[in-house]
């Protein structure tokens, strides 16, 4: 039987303009929901990743002692130390041959549920491989997983904020008149453009505006509360892999630039013609640290080597740069050198900055000489041949110590 179309109720303006308002509302808050989930995620993807990275290079630095003896115990003890804080879930140390050295692993979490696993996948989808270097070669790697339960319970927060804000502005758009249809559509415009301002330009300082209908201002509230976690997560983030870049390039102990950052400004040296020109390279090593370290203890020793840290610092000042290579070890790159001549004048007054006794707790004092070797950049093609050259030198000036001093 068919039915006539024109004795079918109709719904009434009021009603369409009801459900209109509705849908409108529904569908710009799913798209705000997507962007703005998908950017924060993206974001926080960005920055997890990064954190993991420069954690896999900062435990490779902990690890090199253990590599070059192959200490799988000791290598043990680092990632289980490290990996109890809750630095990652698991970590993994092969050799150069792909023979495992040493394997740690926490507790696994069999309580996570299908969308956990899936988002943790998603934001750490492969382990973090850092290679672990001693002396310019390859001594192995380390696989490094996320600790990802804080990012999946952040996700979580996240959806569950959107979608109670999704839910509450749905709840609103059916008790509001056509009167307040144009002030809901400027509302919901005002939030879309923020969160496409977020996603676009990452810019996690961005506020909605207040808006003069009480729910979408409560709802605006909750749209910058969300905002403000977001944007502290952010900051937190940006913190933790500035402290991680330190430690990844300073030397703990006398808080000088390491190996890693020495060979990194000393590429970036040679590949810049216009520095290598009157640039130079000083390779200093101590010529009786174990004398010290066997009379008064390594605690001593690392007195000594602070305070050498800190008048090498000085000499440095803001023109050159001071490291230390590790042990008693150390490398100075310095800056507006152009002949031999400067560059012998410069070793005297460092040799003068290095002379005066060091005062130990112990209320005695002891000196530590040191043999210099140098190079001018100039006179070498490579960032080895440069180091190689002072690395001679220095030991030529080392054997001509022990010689006139027995």
């Amino acid at each position: 039987m068919t039915k006539d179309i024109n004795n079918m109720p109709r719904p009434t303006f009021k009603r369409t303009l009801r459900r209109i308002s509705m849908i409108s509302v529904v569908i710009t808050m799913i798209i705000a929901w997507l962007i703005l989930s998908v950017s924060s995620m993206m974001t926080l993807k960005q920055y997890a990743q990064n954190n993991l990275r420069l954690l896999s290079v900062s435990i490779s630095h902990s690890l090199e002692a253990p590599m070059v003896f192959r200490d799988g115990p000791a290598a043990y003890d680092t990632l289980a130390m490290l990996g109890k804080q809750g630095q990652f879930s698991s970590a993994q140390v092969v050799d150069s041959s792909g023979v495992i050295i040493a394997d740690w692993s926490g507790s696994a979490d069999n309580n996570r549920d299908m969308m956990g696993g899936l988002v943790s996948k998603w934001v750490f989808p492969t382990p973090v491989i850092q290679s672990i270097y001693h002396d310019g070669k390859t001594l192995g790697e380390i696989h490094l997983t996320a600790m990802d339960d804080i990012i999946t319970h952040f996700v979580w927060t996240s959806l569950g904020v959107l979608t109670a804000c999704l839910i509450l502005a749905s709840f609103i758009s059916l008790s509001i008149t056509r009167y307040l249809h144009k002030g809901m559509v400027d509302a919901l415009n005002n939030i879309t453009e923020v969160a496409h301002d977020v996603q676009t330009n990452r810019n996690f300082s961005r506020r909605v505006s207040a808006e003069r209908i009480e729910e979408f201002h409560l709802f605006a509230q909750d749209f910058n509360t969300l905002l403000d976690e977001m944007e502290t997560w952010q900051t937190q983030l940006q913190r933790k892999n500035a402290s991680l870049l330190i430690s990844a390039t300073h030397d703990p102990l006398t808080g000088l630039a390491n190996r890693t950052a020495f060979h990194q400004a000393v590429e970036s040296m040679m590949n810049d013609r216009s520095r290598k020109i009157d640039a130079a390279l000083l390779f200093m090593d101590g010529d009786n640290f174990k004398y010290i370290n066997d009379t008064w203890g390594h605690a001593v020793g690392d007195r000594v080597l602070v305070e050498v840290a800190s008048r090498l610092r000085a000499f440095a000042g803001d023109t050159h740069c001071a490291y230390r290579l590790g042990g008693d070890e150390f490398a100075i790159l310095l800056t507006g050198v152009n002949a031999t001549e400067d560059l012998l004048a410069l070793i005297q007054s460092l040799r003068h900055a290095l002379l005066p006794p060091i005062l130990l707790n112990n209320g005695e004092t002891t000196t530590m000489s040191m043999s210099i070797g140098y190079a001018l950049a100039k006179c070498t093609a490579t960032p080895e041949s440069l180091m190689e050259v002072a690395d001679q030198n220095m030991y030529l000036e080392k054997n001509k110590r022990r010689l006139a001093f027995g």
